[in-house]
């Protein structure tokens, strides 16, 4: 995420709602059916809020953005990560198995799936799905990079050959470029202008409704009454997705039950909700990391020094005081619950005698040669925004200017990635989270040589450190113990050539509405509400 494009990743930003941050008051959607609030019965709606944009992409191969949260209800992926038991869980594939020493991965498929345009999902249209999110590379195809050839033997039976050992069942559970989807669902049309039009062929349980971009309910999903997985009971028949850049806007919304589902606001206003009964405030650790990315090529950054003294002129404990719970600290760059995290990692602490030593060897500090330095962020977060406010802070007491923007993730993404290193920020705050539950993603698109940048936003390179990725994974399929040891190599690397640190971890703070029943909060697909899995009560 980019966040994302990610990426929350990363994320794109809200469109601000015009009604409600001129007047504090809540307006009501414009789409029928569409009101929120959870009532019994198979018309119910499911509302989603949520300070970003919703869409920025709508093809499944190249989706790597705040979609996810839409995505993950329109399609399906072949295994599904449980990241409180740590398991795979069967998906569109019912079992699977390796064989050749980790080289092949039979994955035998479920019966009786359509896709939403009413073709069945045999191994051929999935063999399909994932050839062509390989051959087009956008977002996180990167996932796929093991495999050599597919092949559909049996209707059923997929088989996907290796070009060398890597765990495909946690792989194919990924939340982004895993999708299984129909290939021919725009005929003869172009299938990536066939899903701009906000169109899906997916298997999930919900089928794309009414998209309305920059409007306050952005997107509605219909239920798709062929689901495989059936309609017995209590289920949600709609999701909308309403897009609120204010926190007390976001407030009022859950007080009156117009919305079932904030996915953030800050810590004091959540804080305030927890003794209604009207409402539950869930929260849990995540694996979405907000990283601040040094700029190593151009400008006083490029100088490790001081990086590493910007580093130790933060205060991280400050942030995470002022979060109220919102965050924590990692060692490192791997939250702990994944391969990688390890405790007794070195971290940056604030400590501005080191800092002002550090500065002072590169000419800078108090009483020396002042710095000029530009931030940028993600709009519509305000835990970003608090934290961003407290780091200008820090910075001042070192006889640095910090000049914080905050841009729409487009336009942040856009000037990170700029051909003209001039027209670059020298600090680029964004959250990140894994692609599937490995750490390897942070690695490959954060940290390994980009030319032209995309994600690494600290334009980092390192011969080393690309040698160590290109081999992580590979050894992980073969020698967890060595893998886990390259990983932690790699973080120490990282420490001391500060390209970047690791702000927070973030810890989600939700609230849901009381009549919703079965939600259960999985960092491994952040952010995302399985609609399917809730059952409203009256």
């Amino acid at each position: 995420m980019l966040n994302r494009s990610r990426t929350l990743v990363t994320l794109a930003v809200a469109a601000v709602v015009a009604v409600s941050a001129c007047t504090g008051r809540p307006s009501s959607p414009t789409d029928a059916g569409a009101s929120g609030g959870s009532g019994g019965g198979q018309d119910a709606t499911f509302t989603y809020d949520t300070f970003t944009q919703v869409v920025t992409e709508w093809d499944p191969a190249v989706s790597y953005s705040n979609e996810i949260i839409a995505m993950s209800n329109m399609y399906e992926t072949l295994t599904r990560y449980d990241a409180t038991t740590k398991k795979l869980q069967p998906l569109l594939a019912t079992r699977w198995a390796s064989s050749d020493g980790g080289r092949t991965w039979t994955f035998t498929l479920r019966h009786g799936v359509r896709f939403h345009t009413g073709r069945p999902m045999t191994a051929a249209a999935a063999k399909a799905a994932i050839d062509r999110t390989r051959k087009m590379g956008k977002g996180a195809a990167y996932i796929w990079s093991a495999v050599d050839t597919i092949s559909a033997p049996k209707p059923d039976e997929l088989v996907l050959h290796l070009k060398y050992p890597a765990p495909m069942d946690l792989i194919s559970s990924a939340d982004y470029a895993a999708y299984i989807y129909d290939t021919r669902a725009a005929g003869g049309a172009n299938l990536g202008k066939w899903f701009a039009q906000a169109h899906d062929a997916g298997t999930g349980p919900y089928t794309a409704g009414t998209w309305k971009q920059g409007q306050e309910v952005e997107l509605t999903l219909n239920r798709y009454k062929d689901y495989w997985g059936g309609w017995s009971g209590a289920h949600y028949s709609r999701v909308a997705f309403r897009v609120v850049s204010q926190d007390t806007t976001a407030a009022q919304l859950a007080r009156s039950g117009e919305v079932d589902f904030v996915q953030q606001m800050s810590p004091h206003l959540w804080q305030t909700f927890k003794n209604e009964q009207s409402v539950t405030t869930p929260a849990r650790n995540s694996w979405q990391n907000l990283f601040a990315f040094f700029n190593t090529k151009t400008g006083p950054l490029a100088d490790k020094r001081v990086r590493q003294g910007v580093a130790s002129g933060i205060d991280y404990q400050g942030i995470l005081t002022a979060l109220k719970g919102a965050g924590v600290r990692t060692p490192g760059i791997v939250p702990n619950g994944l391969l990688g995290y390890d405790r007794s990692l070195p971290q940056y602490t604030y400590d501005v005698a080191k800092a002002k030593q550090l500065l002072a060897q590169a000419g800078y500090g108090p009483g020396r040669k002042p710095m000029k330095l530009t931030l940028t962020y993600t709009q519509g977060d305000s835990n970003e925004q608090l934290a961003m406010s407290l780091i200008k802070s820090n910075l001042a007491k070192l006889n640095i200017s910090l000049t914080v923007q905050a841009l729409q993730w487009p336009t942040q993404w856009a000037k990170g990635k700029s051909s003209n290193p001039a027209k670059r920020q020298d600090i680029f705050v964004m959250y990140w989270w894994p692609d599937y539950a490995d750490p390897y993603s942070w690695f490959i698109n954060l940290f390994h040589t980009e030319k032209p940048p995309n994600f690494g936003m600290a334009y980092y390179s390192d011969k080393a450190m690309d040698k160590q990725i290109d081999d992580v994974e590979q050894v992980l399929a073969t020698d967890k113990a060595k893998a886990t040891r390259m990983y932690r190599d790699m973080q120490v690397r990282l420490y001391r050539d500060a390209p970047a640190v690791v702000l927070y971890t973030s810890s989600y703070q939700r609230i849901v509405n009381a009549k919703v029943s079965g939600y259960v909060d999985n960092p491994a697909y952040p952010n995302v509400v399985f609609v399917h899995d809730l059952h409203p009560s009256s």
